[in-house]
């Protein structure tokens, strides 16, 4: 199943998931996650799981969100550099900061969200 982000549920969860709607974003997504099979299943699935954590912190879950961004980037791990439409290596080398950034579990300047974006 080719996705196609310039339209339907998965434009409109990133457009949530880019203006901070984090929660939205993963409703979303998972409408389209429910009707895929593999490998595109696990993958949509690890940005749900990107946008969850990103709500978990939001509510001051910091505990939530490292355990959901661990999870994303393990499923991710499996994926081409370019998959499903994602630049999937920027993504993950953001998630990878973000774990550090909440290992250090120290007030301060956080790193920017991580773009989901295109290749390019």
């Amino acid at each position: 199943m080719p996705f196609d982000w310039t339209r339907g549920p998965l434009a409109h969860g990133l457009e949530c998931y880019c203006s901070g709607q984090f929660f939205e974003a993963h409703e979303h997504w998972e409408a389209v996650w429910l009707e895929c099979t593999e490998p595109e299943k696990t993958f949509l699935q690890s940005l749900i799981q990107v946008s969850a954590a990103f709500h978990h912190l939001a509510r001051g879950n910091r505990a939530g969100a490292r355990s959901l961004l661990t999870r994303a980037l393990r499923r991710l791990e499996r994926y081409p550099s370019d998959f499903g439409g994602i630049a999937v290596d920027g993504l993950k080398d953001s998630i990878r900061g973000w774990l550090c950034a909440l290992q250090a579990d120290a007030p301060g300047e956080l790193p920017p969200h991580p773009r989901i974006r295109q290749p390019g």
